[in-house]
């Protein structure tokens, strides 16, 4: 019997991992505590609490913590040490997000640390090359934008920091000098990202590949597998001059110099006065209640308020009354989702060109009116909006620490589609990202491509607070999986009671689709495809099917997802890790 609670989910008490199951059968194998599909229990601490996708990263992360670090300083050690680790994912050639939860001021903050496009390339000259294919190549100097997450880390550790970088760093560069043994799933996607680099540079979509080879190949010439040893001396090298010369060292001095002189000798456009005019924000994240509890989101450009929008839709309707994994409870979350996803594509952009507030799309009359269009037998054929951008595959790395004073962190960082553009600077050990492949080419589009503007963003990190106290950060990985997957996550635990580890150990869906106006992203009939993983019953596929949902199996990646949930009563931190991937979670 899987556990579920009642249809009065919001009234619920901080804690939801009473047994709320009353007797349960179960056959020889599985689990005696918990939901038979969970992968592991979650782990529970008192002082503080890191979860990563990469166990040595979540270890330096506790590493700092125990040195009397803040979260953000363990946050920091572990985003640097994932950029060694997991360079499939992330890296500092790419940009950050974060939401702090402060305890001593209560409130959430929001960084914004992305960068904006060069300002050297013009939309004529993106529209010229770019061709027939109507949309910037994901490979090579045109997507390179002003990576920013160096410069969120320097920002993040000036108002919440208490180690010096130098420690912070200590961990990352004692890796990356020494080696450490590459894990199970990012071997898988280090040799497969090589190889589509190799492919793509034959056919000429990159300008040089010599550095990236020098940079991520073993001495034999070949990625690192499973278990070997790999060391990256040339980031040790650079996160030395970043503890040494702080963050000007990065977007003034010798990187940037660096950086500058090898975009000129390949030809392309980011250059030093691009990287000297950088900037993070701090900004203002946006919220909605969902079932009593704040669920913080960070705007546009990012595509964070899409899942706000999904939860407003969902707010009115009885999932737990419902049942979990039931048809109606799936059938209701693709529908709003399609619909949230419609308004993505149309209004998410870079603030300063966005032509609507975003948090029109957050009022509950606007919810109301969105839910109106959803019929509980039939899927809607169309979709009003559209124009979706192709915004469906990325790689990312999340994390989330948290400290004994009860600050939490929900840190998200990318080089975007796969390792990034293929380009990684002389002797800098790091591939730039090609986060601008995501400008659209439409001029009138509020994401359309000009110099120095910021890109829209797939990744997002997210924050619930309650009655003024913290209680859970967490993120899901993947595209455009990130906002259905945070509203799985939490209808999870919200309205179906599951604890912090299943609620992502449990199948998840994914769908892809547009209008058919667009006819792009596996458009099927308007309706788009609904992936969906092994643990999703067949009778449930077929009446998804029989309502008009084109049924897919699970062949896509449907995230990576870290979680800690702080008890406010006890202050005990439970962590949670992506069964799927390499992550861990760990406590002290």
């Amino acid at each position: 019997m899987i556990r579920m609670i009642a249809a009065g989910a919001a009234a619920m008490s901080f804690s939801i991992f009473g047994d709320m199951a009353g007797a349960q059968t179960f056959h020889p194998g599985e689990r005696v505590t918990g939901d038979h599909f969970s992968g592991r229990s979650p782990v529970i601490a008192r002082n503080g609490m890191a979860a990563t996708s990469q166990p040595l990263a979540t270890q330096a992360a506790l590493e700092i913590l125990k040195a009397g670090g803040s979260a953000v300083d363990a946050a920091i050690a572990a985003n640097a040490a994932l950029g060694l680790m997991e360079p499939v994912g992330n890296g500092i050639g790419g940009d950050l997000f974060a939401i702090v939860w402060d305890p001593e001021t209560g409130e959430v903050h929001g960084l914004n640390a992305a960068g904006r496009s060069p300002m050297s390339l013009s939309f004529e000259t993106v529209v010229e090359r770019s061709g027939e294919a109507g949309a910037i190549p994901p490979l090579g100097a045109m997507a390179v934008s002003v990576p920013g997450a160096v410069g969120g880390w320097f920002a993040l550790h000036e108002r919440f920091g208490r180690l010096p970088m130098s420690d912070v760093l200590a961990p990352a560069i004692r890796y990356a000098e020494e080696g450490f043994p590459v894990s199970k799933t990012i071997a898988f996607y280090w040799a497969r990202n090589m190889r589509i680099l190799e492919q793509r540079h034959a056919d000429g979509q990159i300008e040089e590949l010599e550095n990236a080879r020098a940079t991520y190949y073993t001495p034999e010439g070949a990625a690192p597998v499973e278990g070997e040893m790999f060391r990256n001396r040339d980031l040790a090298r650079t996160y030395r001059l970043l503890a040494e010369g702080g963050r000007d060292a990065y977007y003034e001095g010798e990187i940037a110099e660096t950086i500058d002189a090898y975009m000129r000798r390949i030809g392309g456009w980011l250059n030093a006065e691009d990287l000297a005019a950088h900037r993070s924000d701090w900004i203002e994240p946006l919220s909605v209640n969902y079932r009593g509890y704040d669920v913080w989101e960070l705007p546009p450009q990012g595509q964070g308020i899409a899942a706000l929008q999904m939860l407003n839709i969902l707010e009115d309707y009885d999932l737990a009354g419902m049942g979990f994994m039931s048809a109606d409870a799936l059938h209701v979350m693709i529908e709003a989702k399609r619909l949230a996803f419609e308004d993505r594509a149309r209004f998410y952009a870079d603030p300063a060109f966005m032509d609507i507030d975003a948090r029109a799309l957050l009022t509950d009359d606007y919810a109301d009116a969105r839910r109106a269009l959803i019929s509980m037998d039939r899927a809607m054929d169309t979709v009003a909006h559209g124009d979706p951008a192709i915004l469906e595959t990325a790689d990312t790395t999340y994390l989330t620490v948290a400290d004994s004073s009860g600050m939490m962190v929900s840190l998200i960082q990318s080089n975007f589609r796969g390792m990034g553009s293929g380009l990684v600077p002389d002797g800098l050990g790091f591939m730039l990202q090609n986060r601008g492949e995501l400008f659209s080419l439409d001029p009138d589009h509020p994401n359309a491509y000009a110099p120095g503007k910021l890109p829209f963003h797939t990744i997002i990190p997210a924050m619930v607070t309650r009655d003024g106290q913290g209680v859970m950060s967490f993120g899901v990985m993947g595209g455009s999986m990130q906002p259905q997957g945070h509203v799985q996550i939490l209808v999870n635990m919200l309205d179906f009671g599951l604890n912090i580890q299943e609620a992502g150990d449990a199948a998840r869906w994914r769908h892809d689709g547009s209008s058919p106006e667009t006819g792009r992203i596996g458009d099927v009939a308007g309706l788009g495809e609904v992936f969906v993983e092994r643990g999703v019953p067949d009778d449930v596929r077929a009446e998804l099917a029989a309502r008009g949902h084109v049924i897919r199996p699970g062949d896509r990646s449907f995230g990576g997802y870290q979680a800690i949930w702080r008890d406010p009563r006890t202050g005990v931190l439970h962590g949670a890790s992506e069964m799927r991937t390499d992550g861990a979670a760990q406590g002290y």
